[in-house]
Order: structure tokens, then C-alpha cells, then sequence
């Protein structure tokens, strides 16, 4: 009896480790299975979107596909108008979105009082919520004709609306995502910039900005990835009017996106035909481009997260 008293605990100890090391193993699995899926996910919407949109390349000439000319009725099928409106929309929001963003974060983190922070923080992230359908029809009734009123142009209906509204959305993921990397810096950083003598402009500038620099450039991927992948509002507030930005003017015309287009054209267009699988190659372009935008983020944040300490020295 005393040998099994003193065995028992020892025993206990034993099962408890197998059952601990039974669980991690469960959710180990568990998040290997999450990211494998996740993976299969992306190939198999690309697998869908390169079965019914390689057609397109086999029955419509390159010349013709990558032409300036949107008229599928007339058998035209340019994709640069479109791909030429979706890219000026969307560097339109990012010039507006990105420093007004960056400095919300900064203003949020490093100068607001407790209170205002707790305050706008869940504020910032509630604006993420609205529809697209409902800034689209705001677009429609306010914004587009206050900038026809105050600019003067024929239509308000134009890429710059569009930008507009896609630098209104893609702001609270900018805000948040920039915000949660400012806060990731050590504060030993702060405290050691203010004791060499900068001051508090000096020390957000040169120490807190180059050390979050990793988080703020995937706050600004996330935001181009929110406004080139908007479809209703664009859909409503751009004009989808497929022609080539021409001159300094381009964001003051009507323009279409690719992801409007997908959305105006799809329903109305009969399965299998040459129209049908040139929306899919539209996609699929659409699809490349993001890929390459978030490829390009990656590498820059590899690059940059090495030398961050030698950066902050120098």
C-alpha cells in the first residue's frame, strides 16, 4: 500500500503530460489543417477562375484583348480601359487614405488623451461595418453633386468620387492595422530618444515611424487590397464609363473598373459565350494583380525587418 501511495502521484504526473501533450498535438493540428485550407482555398478559386477564363485567350486575339476598346457587342474586348480605371481609382484612395490614415494612428497612439482614445478606437472600427451600398448611394445623392457644383465638370459621377469613397473605406483598416504596430513599439524606444534629447515630434518621426515601418506598409497593402476589390460603390459613383484616362484630367472623368464590370455584365451575359469567358479573364487579371500586391508587401517587409535596428541607429 505505501508503494502504490507513493507510485500513485508519479503516475498522475505521467497521464497529465500525455493528455497535455495529446491536446497540443490536436491543436497543433488544428492550425497546420487552418493554413492548408486556407491555401487550398486560394488554388481552387484560381483553378475556377483559369477554367472559365483561358477560353478568352484562345478566342479573342491579344491585339484585340489588350486593346483600348470596350464594346462587347461590337466583338471589342480591350481590358486596358478597365485595367487603367481600376488602377487610377485606387492610387487616387491611396494618396488620400494613406497619410490622412497614418496620422489618425499617430494622433490616436501618441498624442490623444485616454479618454479620446477609447473613444475613437472603437468609432474608427465601427466605420469599417457601412455597406458599399450605402456610401454608394451617399456617393450618388451628396458627393457626386457637390464635386459636378464646386469643380464644375458635366458629371460628378467621375474616378475622383470613386477614389473618394474608396479612401473613406479603406481608412479604418488602415487606422487600426497602423495603429496596432505604432503601439508594438517598445517603449525602452521612446524613453531613450527623449533621453538623448529629441523632443516628442522628433522622437514619432525618427524612432516610433521607422521601427513600426513593417506594420504601416501591411496597413497600406490591406487598404489598396480593400479599394481594388470594391465593386458596388465604384459600380454606383464612377460613371462605368470604359475609356482611357487621357491627361491630368484622367480623375476628373468618368471611369470603369474591372470589378464593376464584372458586376454590371455577368448576369446579362450567356454562359460559354466569348463574353462570358472574357469577364472570367478580367477576373483572373484582377486576381494576378492582387497576388502581386501582396507579393510585393511581403518582400518589402522582409527586407525592411532585418535592418530596422540599424536603421534607428543611423
Amino acid at each position: 500500500m505505501q508503494q502504490q501511495e507513493q507510485v500513485t502521484p508519479v503516475g498522475l504526473r505521467v497521464v497529465r503530460r500525455r493528455r497535455r501533450f495529446s491536446g497540443e498535438q490536436a491543436i497543433e493540428g488544428l492550425i497546420r489543417l487552418s493554413g492548408i485550407s486556407a491555401i487550398v482555398f486560394v488554388l481552387l478559386v484560381f483553378i475556377f477562375l483559369a477554367r472559365e477564363g483561358l477560353p478568352a485567350f484562345a478566342e479573342v486575339s491579344l491585339s484585340n484583348l489588350f486593346g483600348q476598346r470596350w464594346y462587347p457587342t461590337f466583338g471589342l474586348f480591350g481590358l486596358l480601359p478597365l485595367i487603367s480605371g481600376s488602377l487610377l481609382v485606387t492610387l487616387g484612395a491611396v494618396v488620400m487614405a494613406l497619410p490622412l490614415g497614418v496620422a489618425t494612428a499617430i494622433f490616436i497612439r501618441e498624442l490623444a488623451p485616454q479618454w479620446m482614445r477609447e473613444l475613437l478606437k472603437p468609432l474608427i472600427e465601427v466605420l469599417a461595418g457601412i455597406p458599399s451600398v450605402v456610401l454608394g448611394f451617399l456617393g450618388m445623392i451628396a458627393l457626386a453633386p457637390l464635386l459636378r457644383q464646386l469643380l464644375h465638370l458635366p458629371t460628378g459621377l467621375t474616378a475622383l468620387a470613386g477614389s473618394i469613397l474608396l479612401a473613406y473605406m479603406a481608412l479604418p483598416t488602415i487606422i487600426s492595422v497602423a495603429d496596432d504596430a505604432i503601439d508594438a513599439v517598445p517603449k525602452s524606444y521612446r524613453d531613450a530618444a527623449l533621453a538623448l534629447g529629441a523632443n516628442h515630434w522628433q522622437t514619432i518621426w525618427r524612432v516610433v515611424l521607422p521601427a513600426a515601418r513593417s506594420g504601416i506598409l501591411i496597413a497600406v497593402m490591406l487598404g489598396i487590397g480593400r479599394a481594388i476589390g470594391e465593386t458596388m460603390t465604384v459600380l454606383m459613383v464612377t460613371g462605368n464609363a470604359a475609356r482611357m484616362p487621357e491627361g491630368p484630367m484622367a480623375l476628373f472623368q468618368p471611369a470603369r473598373t474591372m470589378t464593376a464590370t464584372i458586376a454590371a455584365e455577368m448576369g446579362e451575359v450567356a454562359k460559354g459565350s466569348t463574353h462570358y469567358h472574357v469577364l472570367f479573364a478580367v477576373g483572373i487579371v484582377l486576381f494576378l494583380i492582387t497576388f502581386l500586391i501582396n507579393a510585393l508587401a511581403s518582400i518589402l517587409v522582409v527586407r525592411s525587418s532585418p535592418r530596422r535596428g540599424s536603421h534607428l541607429l543611423g
